[in-house]
């Protein structure tokens, strides 16, 4: 057992990483390709040359971008087959279908045009680059949708039905995998974030060059298309992660109370704003949750159901049985040591259809199949031996949650006062200070969009799949001396992939600072 978890372990800190990773450069690739569209556009309608030199210019930043994230991508998927072996045969034929799209469509689009970006100027018409540029743009958002879709549906398993004869699921619905809440709201929230990433990313480069006293009008014109999508990234993202929170709250309504940091729940419940975790708190003892905290009345309540004076569950609760239906209702259910019950008698009926199946037993295989149907639900829990392995680690999540909170507040109020600046007090942009708040705004900005994958991630464990798989049951059968030679040989390529990235780009951030653009007429 203990090999066992060592192995599981080791697997999610292989996948973590390389996930963390990848998403650094994933959400700069969403934004500034719809910023380099935008920039494009408006040389396409100006035929300014100085609006030109401006594309190029964070084109060139894109494309040395795109080309790391793609290589930190092609990793994470195939971790699925050499690390997640048993989750991948168990719903394969489900989770491999929008990967598959991606690949096929969203992909390939986004490689097709975006060579004509970068090789067809001067060889192609200036409307037909243009439309590669946008279609460009299009298809990064396409290969998130994809993805978010295949990542939303282990988060909210829909469309799908278990085919004792196989031993695995089987898509019974695409349409619903497609169109589900959770796979709405998060890929509207992570492609905003990325809009959000790129324009804070734009306007720090931009006081980089104001910071240095060269190509002012350049640097302003990139910061007023970088401060509106930005700011429209946020808003937006504000809107969408509203959504996903009411998501959360009705079908993954544990990971909300480790978000909040909430064991007992109750009718108008406070949020949270700013808090310090008990760290002697435990479901086990009657310590208190928080050492410090500064909470606003109601505000959990609203987030989870847009309604002030409804209950929201806390660890506590949903361990014993009280939880929220999908339309918000507050309901007795399973408790989670029934739940274990029941996954239990799943799985014996399980194994009593593959030994049916094997004994040519056809009426024995009917009884099975239909014990197992009427249990499969809590199928994932039949792999507990506790109701409290099924509380996800309450610090990091809540944590997570929290900083990326508070930094998408930062970041609404950075982008309202860079528009302000922008348009009514231009000359403001020549301080100092302003310029180095503008580029420490960049790794703030990165920090928020990580946190926002943590707590997503690590606020559903232990599950691979939210109630029908946990981690421990979908890793593939290798040792951990394995993993752990390749999380480090991981860890030394991501790094240097990293290190080379930044260099490339403040190599050519300086050049372009150095480049005298000023000079380009309109």
């Amino acid at each position: 057992m203990d090999d066992l978890m060592n192995v599981v372990d080791w697997s999610r800190w292989q996948f973590a990483l390389t996930a963390m990773y990848h998403w650094l450069f994933v959400p700069l690739t969403l934004g500034i390709s719809v910023i380099v569209a935008i920039m494009e556009t408006i040389y396409y309608r100006t035929k300014s040359e100085r609006w030109l030199a401006i594309t190029k210019f964070w084109m060139l930043l894109f494309g040395i971008n795109f080309a790391i994230g793609v290589a930190t991508g092609i990793i994470l998927e195939f971790e699925f087959g050499t690390n997640w072996s048993n989750y991948s045969w168990f719903v394969g034929d489900i989770f491999g279908a929008p990967l598959a799209i991606e690949g096929l469509l969203a992909f390939f689009m986004e490689s097709t045009f975006i060579a004509v970006m970068f090789f067809g100027w001067k060889k192609v018409s200036r409307g037909f680059h243009l439309t590669a540029t946008w279609l460009t743009a299009i298809g990064a958002s396409l290969s998130a949708l994809w993805i978010l879709i295949a990542n939303a549906w282990m988060q909210y398993p829909v469309g799908m039905e278990f085919d004792p004869a196989q031993m695995r699921n089987v898509m019974d619905d695409f349409f619903a995998l497609v169109l589900s809440p959770v796979a709405i709201h998060k890929f509207l929230h992570a492609v905003l974030s990325g809009w959000t990433l790129a324009g804070v990313f734009v306007i720090g480069v931009s006081c980089w060059f104001l910071f240095k006293k060269r190509n002012r009008r350049f640097a302003i014109d990139s910061m007023k298309v970088g401060a509106w999508v930005g700011f429209a990234g946020i808003l937006l993202t504000l809107w969408s992660g509203d959504g996903s929170a009411v998501d959360v709250a009705r079908v993954q309504p544990m990971k909300l109370a480790a978000m909040e940091g909430l064991y007992d729940g109750k009718c108008g419940q406070e949020i949270v704003a700013v808090g310090l975790l008990n760290p002697k708190k435990t479901v086990l003892n009657d310590e208190d949750e928080f050492i410090a905290k500064i909470t606003i009345p109601y505000g959990l309540s609203f987030l989870a159901t847009h309604n002030p004076h409804a209950f929201v569950p806390g660890i506590n609760d949903l361990i014993n049985g009280i939880e929220l239906t999908e339309a918000g209702d507050t309901i007795r259910t399973d408790s989670y040591a029934e739940r274990i019950a029941i996954g239990k008698k799943a799985h014996m009926a399980l194994r009593a259809y593959d030994k049916a199946s094997k004994d040519g037993n056809a009426e024995a295989m009917a009884a099975a199949a239909s014990q197992l149907k009427a249990n499969y639900k809590y199928f994932g829990y039949g792999y507990l031996d506790s109701p409290y392995e099924a509380i996800p680690p309450v610090a990091m999540t809540f944590y997570a949650f929290h900083i990326m909170v508070l930094f998408g507040g930062y970041l609404l109020l950075f982008f309202v006062a860079m528009l302000w600046m922008l348009y009514r007090k231009n000359e403001w942009l020549e301080n100092r200070w302003v310029q180095l708040i503008g580029m420490a705004t960049i790794p703030i900005v990165w920090i928020c969009s990580e946190c926002g994958w943590v707590t997503a991630e690590v606020g559903r464990q232990p599950w691979i799949i939210e109630g029908i798989m946990p981690t421990r049951a979908a890793i593939s059968d290798i040792s951990t001396v394995t993993i752990q030679v390749t999380f480090w040989m991981f860890a030394a390529v991501f790094t240097a992939l990293l290190a080379a990235e930044i260099c490339i780009m403040l190599r050519e951030i300086s050049k372009g600072s150095k480049t005298d653009y000023e000079r380009i007429k309109d």
